[in-house]
């Protein structure tokens, strides 16, 4: 259980690091945007699996207040860069 518990760590710490870089970098606000949904997810995975390991669902309201935020920023993200499209010649 311990290998398995470092390896999930690795992954998940690997796929943070790389996010990040990914969310500084840009090139463009579709790329940041995406990106912060992508780490936002990763966190959601994380507080799944500890909430598998130890065998409770005290951080379920967490993971539910993470994915509306995650669905209202893309939301407001895609508003934002659709109006920006329309009102460039």
């Amino acid at each position: 259980m311990n290998v398995l518990l470092f390896v999930i760590i690795v992954v998940f710490g690997i796929a943070a690091v790389l996010t990040i870089i990914r969310l500084v970098q840009g090139p463009s606000i579709l790329d940041r945007a995406v990106a912060s949904d992508v780490l936002l997810t990763e966190v959601m995975c994380v507080l799944g699996a500890e909430m598998a390991i130890n065998h409770h669902t005290r951080s379920l309201p967490v993971l539910l207040i993470i994915a509306a935020v995650g669905v209202f920023g893309s939301i407001s993200v895609a508003r934002y860069v659709a109006r920006r499209d329309n009102q460039t010649p």
